[in-house]
């Protein structure tokens, strides 16, 4: 069974329109609607759903969907205010590989994607009852049917027989049906979106007529900023506040909001957002604190059973700076500059800093959300209005917490394509989701986590809003960097230290110029300069040899960037504004960044002003500048890398496993580590290499053991066994090297009177031969899903902590990001003329790994530990693996919080 449909809890989910609909499991009450749903249909309809145009089919179809539950039927309907408007079923009938299903749309409301949601829906709890298939059977003229499964994205065959056409259609979750449902669910957030940022009327209610209050600073905002709607102010003590028409109720409106803006005290929020509701209200913005848990579910419940989007509550407020709109409905002292930067945070404080900073810059916003406590709108709504909004070029997050951080990284990986995507990396040092006992468990922090999103969807991290407003500056101003060289020029020699050292501690490189470029440099700059990197052009550098010297820079073949360094001295005819302003002078046609330092400048950071209209970064220390030049390079090399895929993996049996994890859990409720034999059966299931090994509960069974598997020498080794026991090495629980039958005994006696009471049996494995121990592993994160973890193994794992990660599924990008990201990865590729190990055995079995954690919601931890990998060979010599009931969730299943 799968989550929340199966479960029969109400899923709300988003039509195409925008509007808001309910998907849940059909219940016997429900006969007379589904009834009442086909006999509202015209002839027509009725004979294309059942091939006639019989009003008897109602009565037996409404029969059928509220029989008694029966294995391989499924039934889910639509209904949007308490009234169906869609049903869509399957049955397996003798076949529990196929089903059959059948799609209903209530007369009038075709072509807003009824039938499509509940068919994405049914495919996901197919997958999770392992149908591989649905087939349809339709008349040839029923072309509304037709399209919808040639449209779902899924490999779709059609078999036409006289007037009839039977489509079969394969239920692979493959990318191209996720992209197509990341493109109908895009185009339904963002039209849910339009009466949000794009309201033609507001009305905020709680507007008061005493100075100080939050919603009377928002309607002052509202009215001032010039917002072209229609404008309204809802208090009963009043008849105009701040020239704003005043009514007493929402419902006594000359005409409804699209959005309605609550700044009422939290006790009166679940009332207000019913009567927004009922009134026909399209989104509510609820700037109010401190809902209680209560007060939390009314509001929620209001805006789902009258299909509202909601911004907040405990927010700073939305607005939209487009100039045929002028929206500013928030409480922050100015009015935010229009202009190209999207804005989504979740602290107001945040949003106020970052607002205020972008000011400073001179960068203009967008589009602003404070999202508060998130209920509905999230940054993933953002993402995807900004990408479709026609304005926005650079997009700024501020995210504490990820409601669904699989689909926002699928969205954030598309995003990125096509404008930077900061965010302040919040949250960094939270240990609290660490899970205990495993070196896979131990190593996976909450900042390993974020970073491998962040990572594998092209995001930018920053770690503070200065550093946020730093990077914006460079990206907002300059073009990329085609790598990460910068050169330095500098007009005193210890600034020119200092931002070489930045920039190298940065990551950055900074390359020695060729002949041609110092004879260059040296023909323009005055006597005494040093054309190292960086370029000392000394205090007497004029404002032309210094402009003609990073003129001959940006044009250099190998040079990325260049960073200018100065400070302002009396020993030149011109002064620091004037080198300053022979960096300006014509920017426009220089293909390369630049960003410029001047050290003891006030702010942070500047945009200085150029001649053709462009700016150049100007920054008050040189770590601040070569973090920016970084942040960028890092994005330039994000894009030139090609989107990764996920490789087929092949030899995998999904079912066994599923059948070997079912079979544990219903023996151990609570979930548990797997016994060796449990593990090796699961592992098997998914080719992963593992050292021959045999399971001992006496001393004889042991011997005998040892004899059929010795390995290299004749040696074996013997680990013991007990339920819980985890570090084996720590617990001195290992016997290594040993040969013949007397070691092999007197192993055996050793272990068994140490841990007498625990011990239930012992692994013999031959000893392996040499080559680098590894660490493989995963953990499932009950927010970010399965993380993989790859590094340097043995009993140094945990001691020095040389790890990769990233969220499972691997593409083939992120296989090879594991294997070369770690300090150890020079090992692998063979130094001081060993041979490299074998580094496709390697991927293959992270690409095996990662498909497990995929397949099994209930593999809690996988820790492989060590896996040898040598010249020819790489095979795991231990392997632990702990589940935990839980039920499969479809991450990209289109629904709402």
């Amino acid at each position: 069974m799968t989550d929340d449909v199966l479960n029969r809890s109400p899923v709300h989910a988003l039509l195409a329109d925008g509007t808001t609909v309910c998907i849940r499991p059909v219940v016997p009450g429900d006969h007379d609607q589904l009834e009442g749903l086909y006999e509202e249909m015209s002839p027509e309809n009725l004979r294309l759903r059942f091939f006639a145009a019989s009003r008897r089919s109602a009565a037996l179809a409404a029969d059928r969907a509220c029989a008694p539950a029966r294995s391989g039927y499924r039934a889910l309907l639509a209904e949007t205010q308490g009234r169906v408007i869609g049903l869509a079923e399957y049955d397996t009938g003798d076949d529990k590989d196929a089903a059959e299903i059948s799609i209903a749309v209530a007369d009038g409301l075709h072509h807003r994607g009824v039938g499509t949601l509940l068919v994405e829906h049914l495919v996901s709890a197919a997958r999770a009852d392992g149908i591989t298939t649905f087939t349809a059977d339709a008349l040839s003229e029923n072309h509304e049917v037709l399209r919808l499964f040639a449209d779902l994205g899924l490999r779709t065959a059609r078999h036409f027989e006289g007037p009839e056409v039977r489509c079969t259609v394969a239920l692979d979750e493959d990318d191209a049906y996720l992209s197509a449902v990341e493109s109908r669910g895009r185009s339904a957030d963002v039209a849910s979106l339009q009466p949000v940022l794009r309201p033609k009327a507001v009305a905020v209610v709680g507007a008061g007529r005493t100075p100080g209050s939050v919603g009377r600073a928002i309607l002052h905002h509202l009215h001032t900023g010039g917002y072209a709607g229609r404008l309204f102010a809802v208090n009963p003590a009043a008849h105009s506040i701040l020239g704003v028409p005043c009514h007493p109720a929402i419902s006594s409106l000359p005409r409804t909001p699209d959005l309605a803006v609550l700044a009422v005290p939290a006790a009166a929020i679940p009332a207000t957002a019913e009567e927004c509701g009922k009134a026909g209200v399209r989104a509510l913005l609820v700037v109010t604190a401190g809902l209680d848990a209560d007060q939390a579910r009314a509001l929620l419940s209001a805006c789902r059973t009258h299909g509202m989007r909601l911004v907040g509550p405990n927010c700073l407020g939305i607005s939209n700076t487009d100039p045929e709109l002028s929206l500013d409905a928030t409480f922050a002292a100015d009015h935010p500059r229009p202009g190209t930067a999207g804005v989504a945070v979740q602290s107001g404080g945040v949003g106020i800093a970052l607002l205020d900073g972008l000011s400073r810059l001179g960068i203009g916003v967008s589009s602003f959300v404070s999202l508060g406590d998130k209920y509905d709108v999230s940054g993933n709504d953002m993402l995807q209005w900004w990408e479709s909004d026609g304005r926005t070029d650079l997009a700024l997050l501020h995210l504490e917490s990820f409601g669904n951080p699989r689909a926002f990284s699928r969205t954030a990986r598309r995003v990125t394509r096509r404008m930077p995507v900061l965010t302040v990396d919040a949250g960094r040092t939270d240990a609290g989701r660490r899970a205990a006992a495993s070196h896979t468990a131990a190593a996976a922090t909450p900042t390993m986590t974020r970073q491998a999103l962040f990572t594998q969807a092209g995001i930018t991290p920053t770690r503070s809003v200065g550093e946020l407003l730093e990077t914006a500056a460079l990206l907002h101003s300059q073009p990329l960097p085609e790598g990460s060289r910068v050169a330095v020029v500098t007009n005193a020699g210890g600034a020119g230290v200092l931002a070489a050292d930045a920039c190298a501690e940065a990551g950055l490189v900074l390359p020695p110029f060729t002949p041609a470029v110092i004879d260059g440099l040296l023909a323009v700059l005055p006597d005494g300069a040093s054309i190292g990197n960086p370029v000392d052009a000394t205090a007497a550098v004029t404002e032309e040899q210094l402009g003609d010297c990073v003129d001959r820079l940006m044009a250099s073949a190998g040079i990325d960037a260049v960073l200018v360094a100065l400070v302002p001295t009396a020993v030149a005819e011109a002064t620091g504004d004037d080198l300053v302003r022979a960096l300006t002078r014509a920017p426009g046609h220089r293909a390369r960044p630049i960003a410029v330092v001047r050290l003891g400048q006030a702010l942070p950071v500047e945009l200085l002003p150029a001649a053709d209209g462009a700016t150049i970064p100007s920054y008050a220390e040189p770590h601040a500048a070569a973090r920016a030049f970084a942040h960028a390079a890092r994005r330039a090399a994000w894009l030139a890398r090609p989107a990764g895929t996920v490789p087929e993996v092949p030899g995998v049996d999904t079912r066994r496993a599923h059948t070997i994890v079912d079979d544990h859990l219903r023996a151990h409720p609570d979930g548990g580590r797997l016994d060796p034999r449990t593990c090796a059966a699961l592992l098997s299931c998914y080719g992963i290499p593992q050292i021959p090994w045999g399971w001992a509960e006496t001393e004889e069974d042991a011997v005998l053991a040892a004899d059929r598997l010795r390995g290299f020498d004749g040696r074996v080794v013997m680990k013991a066994h007990w339920p819980g026991l985890v570090h084996k090495t720590q617990q001195h629980a290992v016997h290594l090297d040993l040969r013949g039958d007397s070691q092999v005994r007197s192993a055996f006696r050793d272990l068994e009177t140490r841990f007498a009471g625990l011990m239930t049996g012992v692994v013999v494995q031959p000893l392996a031969a040499r080559g680098t121990e590894l660490f493989a592993g995963v953990v499932q994160d009950e927010v970010f899903g399965p993380l993989v973890m790859f590094g340097l193994g043995g009993t140094a794992t945990e001691v020095l902590a040389d790890h990769a990660a990233r969220l499972a599924p691997l593409s083939d990008h992120d296989v090879h990001d594991l294997i070369t990201s770690p300090r150890c990865a020079p090992l692998l590729f063979g130094v001081h003329g060993s041979a490299p190990v074998d580094l496709e055995a390697l991927e293959h079995l992270l690409l095996r790994l990662s498909r497990m954690a995929a397949d099994l919601p209930q593999l809690a931890e996988a820790d492989f530990n060590p896996v040898l990998a040598a010249a020819g060979q790489v095979t795991v010599l231990d392997a632990r693996v702990r589940l935990l009931p839980r039920r499969p969730y479809d991450p990209y299943l289109r629904r709402l919080r």
